[in-house]
């Protein structure tokens, strides 16, 4: 944290505008050096940047100087605005490279100084790496609110009822006689818990996180022959899966990301299913149907209505060639009825996805909050009140590694690790 970085923030040259960035104890010296004397702070100046060395001229361009620890990694930081050229950035930062006490920045090492300093939470980092992988509306708004803080605020309001909570407690411990506190410190445990627990009930039973960004699970399931893969071909608008007339074809999974309106599918091509399996490859294919089938968000089932799998959207394929089954009647050579699909597809991911803009949990979020719900649950009922504040004191403790206060020293290398050089 000693070292000064610096590394190209914006897109891989050539472009209009190429912005580097300079943060930490050096960065004021370095960038007076470069073009004479610092801007005034937070005032964009026009500026001519000469190599220290010899006095070359590298570019002329806009220099930015904010003062730490209000900046965005809570350190000194300079910006450097220039001309996009691949040249021009070359230069710059080659001349940086040389100046004692710059090295260049590693991924993500921007946003994990503005994390170890204190100007972001963990989860607003993670709200972060998933606002720059965004690729939809929805994965957008979701990944801003977690950025801006949504989660943060709402464990900071947690952490202050459980403190309260957790004071009046040890108070009425302290002061009781022999250690025996009345019926009423437990009502008064219970009642102030109740809007936190139901709080937590509610983001649990939320829509997950995952479904934005790695898309609702769609899988194409019925017996051989039954038109799955040429369904699933025209839904993801290629030829992925193999086509023929001989039952069996497919004979293992294919998935296929796709956005419809705005909305993210993983759509899933599976093996046939029947009883009669021919050999070990086709007994394998069936083996990963069963797979896909228990993972999946939405199943369209292109089969008899008997066999059919629980809340299953019933296809009748190949509408085309006589009289349709019930079901929603679909032909992918015509193109008939697969507008319908696509409405009563497009509906039920609709109901499976978080709100937009609302606080979504991913699969981390999910497991810690989960572990301070089952606490508070037993402080509430639990009958010894010092058992009660042992388990308010857990739960605080563990309330910390949602935002990276404590407990998550494993997962920081990874998280920051995938962001960009840069960032």
């Amino acid at each position: 944290m000693t070292d000064t970085i610096f590394a190209l923030s914006s897109g891989l040259p050539p472009a209009g505008i190429a912005v580097v960035r300079i943060s930490g104890p050096r960065a004021g010296e370095v960038l007076a050096r470069l073009i004479g004397k610092l801007p005034k702070p937070r005032f964009a100046r026009y500026s001519r940047l000469y190599d220290p060395a010899d006095g070359a001229v590298l570019d002329d361009g806009l220099a930015l100087w904010f003062a730490g620890p209000a900046t965005a990694t809570g350190e000194d930081l300079a910006e450097l605005h220039l001309h996009g050229g691949r040249a021009v950035v070359a230069a710059v930062l080659a001349c940086l490279g040389r100046q004692e006490g710059l090295r260049p920045a590693t991924a993500g090492e921007y946003t994990r100084r503005a994390f170890e300093n204190g100007r972001i939470d963990l989860a607003q980092a993670e709200g972060l790496a998933d606002l720059l992988s965004a690729e939809t509306e929805g994965q957008r708004q979701s990944a801003l609110a977690l950025a801006e803080g949504a989660l943060g605020r709402k464990v900071t309001a947690w952490q202050r009822d459980l403190l309260r909570i957790s004071a009046q407690l040890e108070a009425d411990l302290d002061f009781s006689d022999e250690g025996d506190v009345s019926d009423g410190v437990s009502f008064r445990v219970q009642d102030g818990l109740a809007p936190m627990v139901a709080d937590m009930a509610a983001l649990l039973s939320s829509a997950p996180a995952e479904r934005l960004r790695d898309g609702v699970r769609v899988v194409l399931a019925g017996p051989p022959n039954s038109g799955k893969s040429s369904l699933f071909n025209e839904m993801i608008g290629r030829h992925a899966a193999i086509v023929t007339d001989i039952a069996g074809t497919t004979r293992d999974r294919i998935e296929a990301p796709v956005v419809l309106d705005g909305v993210p599918l993983l759509l899933i091509d599976t093996a046939g299913l029947r009883d009669d399996v021919s050999d070990a490859v086709e007994a394998i294919g069936i083996e990963r149907t069963g797979q896909a089938l228990g993972e999946a968000d939405i199943i369209l089932w292109l089969g008899d209505e008997g066999d059919m799998p629980d809340g299953a959207l019933l296809i009748a394929p190949k509408s085309d060639s006589g009289p349709s089954g019930p079901g929603l009647p679909v032909s992918v050579t015509t193109g008939a009825g697969t507008g319908e699909l696509r409405s009563a597809l497009l509906h039920r991911a609709h109901a499976l996805l978080p709100k937009p803009g609302a606080l979504a949990l991913n699969a981390r979020h999910r497991a810690v909050v989960r572990l301070v719900f089952a606490e508070l649950t037993e402080a509430a009922i639990a009958t010894d009140s010092l058992i009660t504040a042992e388990h308010l004191r857990t739960a605080r403790r563990v309330l910390d590694e949602l935002t990276g206060k404590a407990g998550v020293e494993d997962m920081l290398d990874a998280l920051f690790g995938a962001f960009c050089i840069g960032k």
